[in-house]
């Protein structure tokens, strides 16, 4: 591995003002959502899609990478310059989706463990060359009130697969985006939610120093700490904040360059509203960014619904958001922003 090369990329990610698009929803992903505007799930109509988000103007001051699929990355612009290509010359980072999905995991009912490791090193070289200066590998942790998960061994089987999938990202001069995702879904309270959230980030750091991942050429890309969908105890972002960044310290080595927060099923501005109360509580041993699916995405779906003379005002609608989470990042956000475009 180039360390400094490794170090670089991942600080250039974390540039201030800045976060990552992630656009690397797969086929049965981007049909939900294009289910919910009633666009055929298309390779041409997924490909129109991500060039509408990928050329709109002012995109570079915004976001600093964005994740693809491995059927966008070879995909290009109506005009056939390679998306890849394309985010570069606008000096964003094109990262790539690596991991097989999350299946049940054996023997463990209701857990899951994320496949994709086999062939992985050769697929990376690849990514590589098609021009992914970075990756992501994502890992899920589910919690229940009716079953005692998640059990030990599913946390360490996955904090072992990121721990492997880094390893090899390293190998390639590729920055690894580590995801382990303690999920939203059920009726836990946020003290059960950051209990789990330690417990996964502790074995996760265990598993990366045991096989010599550098950190300083890591991303980190958590949960928030944040109560379970269901819960009747929900909360406000300032106990999100405190809650997140109190788990955090105690466990996220500060070597760490940077962490970029998913959005995991919160709404658009609730993502936005708990990103900015974290960074209004001041500096932290790490900056604090996001990298966001469906929380960036969301309102351009909703106003692209596959019609092109709509595009304009959809890129309008993500740049909005994206200037929203930008602020967050610094703490600078307010709710007045959401109407201002």
């Amino acid at each position: 591995m180039n360390k400094q090369n490794l170090e670089e990329t991942a600080q250039n990610i974390m540039q201030a003002g800045k976060g990552i698009l992630a656009a690397d929803e797969s086929h049965s992903t981007i049909k939900k959502r294009f289910d919910t505007i009633q666009v055929e799930s298309t390779e041409e109509s997924r490909r129109v899609y991500r060039e509408l988000l990928f050329t709109s103007e002012g995109i570079e001051k915004l976001i600093s990478g964005v994740i693809l699929f491995d059927e966008t990355i070879r995909q290009a612009t109506r005009s056939g310059i390679a998306f890849a290509e394309l985010l570069a010359e606008k000096g964003i980072y094109p990262g790539i989706k690596v991991d097989k999905g999350a299946k049940d995991l054996a023997g463990f009912e209701g857990e899951k463990i994320t496949e994709g490791l086999d062939g992985l090193r050769r697929r990376l070289s690849e990514y590589r060359e098609l021009g992914a200066r970075f990756a992501k590998w994502r890992a899920v942790i589910r919690i229940a009130d009716n079953i005692p998960i998640p059990s030990r061994f599913c946390i360490q089987a996955n904090a072992r697969a990121l721990a492997r999938y880094a390893a090899l990202c390293q190998e390639v001069d590729m920055v690894p985006i580590v995801e382990p995702e303690v999920l939203m879904d059920g009726a836990h309270d946020i003290s059960r939610c950051r209990n789990v959230t330690a417990a996964t980030l502790q074995a996760v750091f265990d598993a990366l120093f045991e096989q010599c991942v550098y950190l300083e050429g890591i991303l980190l890309k958590p949960n928030m700490v944040i109560s379970g969908k269901e819960s009747a105890a929900q909360v406000g972002p300032e106990q999100v904040a405190h809650a997140t960044i109190g788990c955090f310290r105690q466990v996220v080595p500060a070597a760490v360059p940077g962490i970029l927060f998913l959005s995991g099923g919160q709404s658009p501005q609730q993502a936005t509203e708990n990103l900015n109360a974290m960074n209004a509580m001041g500096k932290h041993p790490w900056p604090l960014s996001f990298s966001y699916g469906r929380a960036l995405q969301e309102p351009v779906l909703d106003t692209w619904r596959g019609r092109e003379k709509h595009a304009n005002a959809a890129q309008k609608a993500f740049l909005h958001r994206a200037r929203l989470n930008s602020a967050a990042q610094s703490g600078r956000y307010s709710t007045d922003m959401e109407k201002q475009r």
